[in-house]
């Protein structure tokens, strides 16, 4: 007899009976055993077509241990969709009942695609506690702030107490490092509260390097072929067909069972598959089916940029746009080292991130030596995720620093001005809306051969940047296994002040892209962008009534002063003239002040800064005769 189930393995507590039922997929073992821990027995599973053996343990419920024996192996193996790994990967599974939580959350919509604001966390060193629970003491601050949506870094559980999170071998069992799966809960329904989404950053390019024990329960588990990080998974060759499912129902179970808004993708061009649907396509269907009619957001990363995962049949939300950090990256910092090789931080390539999103649409890339990209015409400003700053690039390019701590202040004022005042959706990374100084570097907690590899690999990865492949670079380079490289990463959340000047920056303008709509149309004709100087641009956003326009003015150089400019986006509504709105140079940002930037001599723009004017009646030049015509003789 058929039982019903929540996911198609995995072991679940029973809905109409004292117990619960376990379902595993093992094709290759004639007797699969289920061991409970305590009282300590054991039961045969049955075998059911196509390699499953399931059955009911009475009296098992939730809270007990339990793990499974292979045929005759004295072995005890994890639940490969044991929902809790109390004591790790390597340890027994912990039965968990989701239908006992009592969530608040009933009356919560969503946020709608186009309105994500987000911030990247990563629950280990978002505080020093590293928790669920004190995580969520923050959530009213970053409401406050204007953030609308949290995505997590992946929390599946890994080997060890400290990990980024892309190593993580049980893809159904929130970490127990950063508290239990009704801690996750908790967070998720309190960040509803406050009006926050919630996504998770899920990993189904490659398994974790330790602590997997998936190919004991299958080798078809392995796909032929490896990705730069290890094993992936096989949805494409023999007996794929459970591994598809097991990816596919882990998509719909974060939504189902903790109520996300949504998954980010990691490195979508590591998951291959040559099958009639690709297993990306299915994933996002089965997620956004999972939310039951609220909005679910399905975002990617793609290094290729490969456009073709907006449309049908994957249709992602949205693809992260690494080009956007990268100019922005060099107009910051100046460096132009390793995949920063084809970006020089100009005007032009600024406007044409913001316009047009990727930079690189199937032209040659110099540093990869092939084209890189894919055309994206047609595809809304909104579909593209910008940032700063994010995990990846944060450790990639140095020592760990921040921005704040190696690009001039108030030129990043001006960037992120760029970032939350234009149509794609922002991101930003933990600590980056209040200036966090406290580095951030790749860690992990691994042993032996293992460790040695990771290091002498993160050393390799580095000497792409001509500054680091230095002898003295690479032997300071911090030890990725070592618990004080992890400790440095802990922000401080004393910094967390809504008075402080980098937090005021990131409200104001977060409050101005939430209130005037202008700055998010993502309609083609609602927004263009021209070069000014060699150091300066304008973005004009155009809106039915033309009062309704806005002008950004940025300027990354000195101080830009024309008695003329001949570009017509700089032109005021008729009847009307410029008045300033809001100034990264405003003193509450550490900044020296901005005088009026139009006037009937000039366009003026501070150095390094960024300006928002409006259209103002009252600023209109008066009429005046022609230069040419003011002397004539007989004219008043």
């Amino acid at each position: 007899m058929a039982v019903p189930r929540r996911l198609p393995i995995g072991t679940e507590v029973a809905a109409t009976e004292r117990g619960a039922h376990a379902r595993v997929w093992a094709p290759g073992h004639a007797k699969v055993t289920l061991v409970i821990d305590a009282p300590r027995r054991e039961i045969v599973l049955g075998r059911e077509p196509g390699g499953y053996h399931s059955g009911f343990a009475p009296g098992l419920g939730a809270g007990d241990r339990y793990a499974f024996r292979l045929g005759d192996d004295r072995a005890l193996y994890a639940d490969p969709a044991s929902r809790y790994q109390p004591d790790g990967p390597l340890g027994p599974s912990q039965v968990v009942d989701p239908a006992a939580f009592a969530w608040t959350d009933g009356a919560w919509a969503g946020i709608a695609p186009d309105r994500h604001v987000m911030y990247e966390m990563h629950l280990g060193t978002f505080t020093p506690e590293g928790t669920w629970s004190a995580a969520a003491a923050w959530l009213d601050y970053l409401a406050d702030v204007g953030i609308t949506t949290l995505e997590i870094m992946p929390v599946a559980d890994f080997v060890g107490r400290r990990n980024w999170g892309y190593d993580g071998v049980n893809l159904f069992a929130p970490s127990r490092v950063y508290g239990t799966p009704d801690d996750m809960r908790r967070f998720v329904d309190r960040a509803h509260a406050v009006g926050l989404a919630v996504i998770l950053d899920v990993v189904y390019n490659h398994f974790g390097p330790a602590g997997n024990q998936l190919f004991a329960w299958s080798p078809a588990y392995r796909a032929a072929q490896a990705s730069e990080w290890g094993d992936s998974y096989n949805y494409d060759g023999d007996d794929s067909a459970p591994v598809r499912e097991y990816a596919i129902a882990n998509a719909g179970y974060w939504i189902d069972e903790f109520h996300l808004d949504g998954l980010r993708l990691d490195a979508t061009q590591a998951i291959r598959d040559r099958s009639p649907e690709h297993v990306i396509a299915a994933i996002a269907r089965r997620a956004r089916d999972a939310g039951r009619g609220r909005p679910i957001f399905v975002v990617g990363e793609n290094e290729p940029q490969d456009s073709a995962l907006l449309e049908p049949p994957c249709e992602l939300d949205a693809l992260w746009n690494d080009d956007f950090h990268h100019t922005a990256r060099v107009a910051l910092t100046g460096v132009v080292d390793g995949y920063l090789h084809d970006y020089r931080g100009t005007p032009q390539e600024l406007v044409s991130a913001v316009k047009r999103g990727f930079l690189y649409q199937g032209q040659l890339y110099p540093w990869q030596r092939k084209p890189r990209g894919r055309p994206v015409r047609g595809v809304a400003r909104n579909r593209f995720v910008a940032f700063l700053e994010n995990h990846d690039q944060v450790a990639n390019l140095g020592f760990g620093e921040r921005l704040v701590a190696v690009s001039d202040p108030a030129t990043l004022r001006a960037l992120t001005a760029l970032l939350l005042l234009t149509p794609p959706l922002p991101l930003l990374f933990q600590g980056q809306e209040c200036g966090a100084t406290a580095p951030w570097r790749f860690f992990t907690d691994h042993d032996g051969a293992l460790r040695d590899a990771i290091r002498r690999g993160r050393a390799e990865f580095m000497a792409q940047f001509a500054r680091m492949a230095t002898p003295a670079c690479q032997s300071a380079l911090a030890d990725p296994n070592a618990e004080a490289t992890f400790s440095a990463c802990v922000l401080d959340p004393r910094r967390r002040r809504l008075d402080d000047r980098h937090v005021a920056l990131h409200r104001d303008l977060l409050r101005l892209r939430r209130t005037d709509p202008a700055f998010t149309d993502a309609r083609p004709e609602a927004l263009d962008g021209a070069v000014l100087s060699e150091h300066a641009f304008a973005l004009r956003y155009f809106q039915d009534d033309a009062m309704g326009d806005r002008l950004l003015l940025v300027n990354l150089g000195p101080s830009f002063a024309r008695p003329a400019v001949p570009e017509p986006l700089v032109a005021p509504p008729e009847r009307a003239g410029w008045r300033l709105a809001w100034s990264s140079e405003d003193p509450r940002y550490g900044g020296h002040g901005t005088a009026q930037p139009f006037d009937r001599a000039r366009l003026a723009i501070p150095a390094r800064a960024a300006i928002v004017v409006v259209p103002d009646r009252g600023a209109a030049l008066p009429d005046e005769p022609p230069p040419h015509e003011r002397d004539r003789p007989g004219q008043p």
